[in-house]
């Protein structure tokens, strides 16, 4: 495959002209810009789209980082993302951060480097290298969250009400008359915990159980939901709500090792709706996402930004479902 440098040796230019003429024509002279082209067409160069077409200056990829790769979650996110990234033209390059601010820097300077094009962030905090970006350009920098909205990150988002979603799951267990309710959050540094939390507590307070609404703080994976189940059980609970499904099995786990049923002793709602929901044993009552609606709308957002929409949106709130399945059931 011919390279740029022998396209720049056989037109008598260098490789800086090469790229001008293709990119911006404008800033070569007509002639130099014909003997390129000539020198282009009979080598048939194509410039390479891994090191961004000197066309366009278009990467033609979307980085999303995800902060926690293993979470099943994020599956059906990042698939709703690829899909539409093909759609718009678009490849996705998927990094892991692993709650790590270092390693999401890492992947941010591929867009302060225009390896990528845009970047979409599935975590609850702007990259620490791009807050410069975010505060010159605001919602027109090639930025966007899902999930984890919070105004105070200041850029576009796509995500459910997470606070209208807690109040849900904790209503549908008072109404099958349950007072003694525990709630295992996700760690409190994140907006959607805290929102899941606050919409938690309105709905206890509103029934007068706020007191009698335990709560502790897990981390998302399910040995938390099961070690947070045991301390909530112990502590006379006859319900709960997981913040997540990974959680509300894990709590699930803790009753049956307690010796009791679930829902017979404890009732359970998780969040989420993640595939193995309906599935497991007993199938999970759970707060549904459009999990993949959400990796879609985000690449519609950065696209729309992209290509210089007049007017990108600031936020796209989605809506839940409470799916009621096998793991919850009236207080006797």
């Amino acid at each position: 495959m011919p390279t740029i440098i022998e396209v720049a040796a056989l037109a008598g230019v260098s490789t800086a002209t090469v790229s001008r003429a293709l990119s911006h024509p404008d800033r070569v002279s007509k002639e130099t810009r014909t003997r390129v082209l000539k020198v282009v067409h009979a080598l048939d160069y194509k410039p390479n789209v891994a090191a961004r077409s000197l066309r366009t200056l278009r990467a033609a990829k979307i980085l999303v980082t995800v902060p926690d790769i293993s979470n099943p979650f994020f599956a059906s996110v990042i698939r709703g993302a690829e899909e539409a990234a093909r759609d718009a033209g678009y490849a996705v390059v998927l990094g892991d951060t692993r709650h790590d601010p270092i390693i999401e820097d890492q992947y941010a300077d591929m867009l302060s480097r225009r390896e990528v094009d845009g970047l979409i962030f599935l975590g609850h905090r702007i990259p620490k290298s791009l807050r410069s970006l975010v505060l010159s350009q605001g919602a027109r920098a090639p930025i966007v969250n899902g999930c984890e909205y919070s105004p105070d990150i200041g850029v576009p988002s796509v995500h459910i009400d997470n606070a209208a979603a807690g109040h849900d799951a904790i209503m549908h267990l008072i109404d099958l008359g349950h007072c003694e309710i525990g709630a295992i959050t996700g760690p409190l540094i994140s907006p959607i915990s805290r929102d899941r939390l606050s919409g938690a507590l309105k709905a206890a307070e509103q029934h007068g159980l706020r007191d009698r609404l335990r709560v502790r703080t897990g981390d998302y994976s399910a040995q938390s939901g099961y070690d947070q189940a045991n301390d909530l059980i112990a502590a006379g609970v006859t319900a709960l709500f997981c913040f997540n499904d990974e959680m509300a099995m894990g709590a699930i786990g803790a009753v049956r090792d307690a010796g009791l049923s679930c829902p017979g002793d404890v009732s359970i709602v998780g969040f989420d709706d993640l595939p193995l929901a309906r599935f497991f044993q007993p199938a999970l009552t759970t707060i549904a996402q459009p999990k993949e609606m959400i990796g879609r709308g985000t690449v519609e957002m950065l696209v729309r930004i992209l290509i210089g929409s007049e007017s990108p949106a600031d936020q796209i709130t989605l809506s839940h479902q409470l799916i009621v399945r096998n793991s919850t059931q009236a207080r006797t």
